[in-house]
């Protein structure tokens, strides 16, 4: 229960630190996207670079949590679909201003249309597995 707490805390702070930085301000995203102002993408870049150093550290303690027990870290293959689905994230970021983790900090700042892209995420992410399940080579 306690680590759960542990996580549920971290999601409340990394969704404000998302909104302190103005990555949930459709304005302060499309400013990045046009070129106008790239603090965001300072910001994103940071995030990139922190998360490298974490894998790295993973990796030299040969992929192992912290209690000792291995963890897999696969590569996902790049396929016709993964191509696909990049450009709709892409167009469906620069049309929204969100993405998977900033469009839960806009629910929590209450902007009621961040509903609507949640749930074309959601809509989605269905849709992938429903042709995934149907056609299992289809992504080669």
């Amino acid at each position: 229960m306690r680590k759960k707490l542990c996580f549920l805390a971290f999601g409340f702070y990394f969704g404000f630190v998302l909104s302190r930085v103005g990555a949930s301000d459709y304005q302060v995203i499309f400013r990045m996207f046009t070129g106008e102002d790239l603090h965001l993408a300072w910001v994103i870049l940071t995030a990139i670079i922190v998360g490298n150093l974490g894998m790295r550290y993973l990796k030299a303690r040969g992929n192992l949590d912290r209690d000792g027990r291995a963890i897999a870290i696969k590569k996902k293959e790049l396929g016709r679909l993964s191509i696909i689905g990049a450009a709709i994230f892409g167009i469906g970021w620069g049309m929204a201003g969100a993405c998977p983790g900033t469009v839960l900090a806009q629910i929590g700042e209450g902007r009621i249309l961040a509903l609507f892209t949640f749930s074309g995420m959601l809509a989605g992410t269905y849709l992938y597995g429903y042709i995934l399940a149907r056609w299992p080579g289809v992504n080669k």
